[in-house]
């Protein structure tokens, strides 16, 4: 999963970001409210953590902005302002939920984790295809009866995979969604990764799921 660090607190920003990678996370971060929205409107996210005091632009403006513009990811708020009106006023605008400062991680990481789970595929830390399964809570992948041991990068890709079964992906898709802002697009770079990946989920296997479209991308699925 990416998520979008916007603290201008740059401290702060920095334990965030260090403590979401820990966890697994994909991670992209800035200090500024117009980089935020940026960031926001050009790249993919699952999740934004979004600071209300910022420089160039509010949070809240951000947010407004970002949900006025179409923008559908879901935002937890991250603020000192602790009054009632200031969390109404901040959910009104579009926040999907509201941290006060001061915080503990293990509180803010619960949180990110029921925001990704509020999603149309059923709220559910399970994703499957076949006899694959993948829990993004526990990180444990199993295919059939194997427990299948994956790098937090190959974790990344094929949970971006089953997100999107039966969905064909292209290179710079894969790319834009599993490597964080600062990577420099390499097609054989993916390559290389969905590799790993196919040696431990399908060899061994009758059905590989993980298919190769000749000019274009990847695409998972079942073909029996």
């Amino acid at each position: 999963m990416r998520i979008l660090v916007a603290e201008d607190d740059k401290s702060l920003n920095k334990i965030i970001v260090r403590r979401l990678k820990e966890s697994g996370y994909i991670v992209d971060s800035c200090f500024d409210g117009e980089t935020a929205l940026d960031y926001l409107k050009y790249s993919e996210y699952d999740c934004a953590i979004m600071d209300w005091m910022m420089p160039g632009m509010e949070g809240i403006t951000v947010i407004q902005k970002y949900r006025i513009s179409g923008g559908k990811t879901p935002v937890l708020m991250l603020t000192a302002k602790d009054s009632i009106s200031n969390r109404v006023e901040g959910l009104d605008c579009g926040a999907d939920d509201y941290l006060i400062k001061p915080f503990s991680f293990e509180e803010l990481l619960a949180r990110i984790r029921v925001i990704l789970r509020r999603e149309p595929s059923g709220g559910t830390c399970i994703l499957a295809i076949g006899n694959l399964t993948l829990n993004t809570a526990s990180h444990l992948v199993i295919r059939g009866d194997k427990e299948i041991n994956l790098t937090s990068k190959e974790f990344a890709l094929l949970e971006y995979f089953l997100r999107n079964k039966g969905i064909v992906l292209s290179r710079e898709q894969i790319s834009d969604h599993v490597w964080d802002y600062d990577f420099t697009y390499d097609s054989n770079v993916v390559d290389v990764y969905v590799r790993y990946l196919r040696n431990k989920i399908d060899k061994g296997f009758e059905h590989p799921l993980i298919h190769t479209v000749r000019g274009y991308g990847y695409v998972l699925k079942e073909m029996k």
